[in-house]
């Protein structure tokens, strides 16, 4: 916008040397530029659509009197951030190193941070469009994210995976006790990327699926050995293999007998032991095996 009064007598606007309006005629061929207003108060133009090379001097130019001045305004063009490049999605062996990039662009210049989406994670872990990572971790494993903000607008995020891989480590394998024809479980839990495969041995025999009374469950992270019936034979040392390609571990454990406790005799209500002759005598409370016979005479 240009104020101007009844004194002027031309008037025009200029970008840098480029004439844009010389009264109500257009100079220039871009469409988007548009005249606004041109009265006895105000002189403005508009430009639709801005873009960043818009941005730069402007110049309102007036003739009065016989006298030119000029009025400058400096368009600033401000661009919302935008991620243009990130890296994609990595996996990688534990104790290697990792590099990732976030570029973007936007008009003032990004902030760009870096920072871990873990719930053991506190804050930003970098403040740079480059994050490196020096013999990284399984605890570092996850996804990771880019961030650039300038208040231009709301800041634009961007995630990348990454996938450490490690050897498998076995963490609960425990011993069982399992009375005779009753139902055993043994569990070997481990944890391993990729999954580890399982495999079972009887001391140095290897137990295939489906093998009669038994039941082998694999899952991702735990592997079930199911005895349905538990007979002697089956009582004995087990050992769990857990691997993958980078390497394996076992786990030993044992499927023992538990005796099933014997059973104390009941002596129904009412029973009191005699601590003389070990004999029970039924029905007589004890406070009656305590009272003289005459005393037992009056009370009936």
């Amino acid at each position: 916008r240009c104020s101007v009064d009844n004194r002027v007598t031309r008037v025009a606007w200029l970008n840098r040397s480029s004439i844009l309006y010389a009264g109500n005629d257009k100079w220039c061929l871009d469409p988007r530029v548009v005249l606004l207003a041109n009265t006895k108060t105000q002189y403005s133009i508009q430009i639709q659509d801005v873009d960043v090379y818009d941005e730069g001097p402007y110049t309102c130019s007036v003739q009065t009197d016989n006298h030119p001045k000029t009025s400058r305004v400096h368009l600033i063009v401000q661009v919302s951030p935008k991620i243009t490049e990130i890296s994609s999605d990595i996996s990688i062996n534990e104790g290697g190193n990792v590099s990732l990039t976030c570029i973007a662009t936007g008009r003032p210049d990004p902030t760009i941070t870096w920072r871990h989406i873990s719930p053991k994670a506190v804050g930003f872990i970098s403040e740079d469009e480059y994050l490196e990572i020096t013999g990284i971790t399984r605890e570092q494993s996850g996804e990771y994210e880019c961030s650039a903000s300038n208040d231009v607008a709301a800041p634009v995020v961007q995630r990348v995976k990454v996938t450490v891989n490690y050897p498998p480590y076995i963490s609960d394998a425990k011993s069982t006790g399992v009375p005779v024809g009753q139902k055993g479980i043994l569990l070997c839990e481990a944890s391993a990327v990729p999954s580890a495969d399982f495999q079972w041995y009887k001391d140095d025999k290897r137990l295939a699926e489906g093998q009669k009374g038994l039941k082998v469950e694999n899952k991702a992270f735990f592997s079930r050995l199911t005895f349905f019936n538990v007979s002697e034979q089956d009582y004995g040392n087990y050992t769990c293999v857990a691997s993958n390609q980078l390497g394996n571990t076992n786990a030993s454990m044992i499927l023992y007998e538990e005796k099933t406790p014997a059973l104390t005799p009941w002596k129904g209500p009412g029973a009191v032991h005699d601590g003389n002759n070990g004999a029970w005598r039924r029905g007589v409370p004890v406070w009656l095996l305590t009272l003289p016979l005459a005393q037992l005479a009056r009370h009936f």
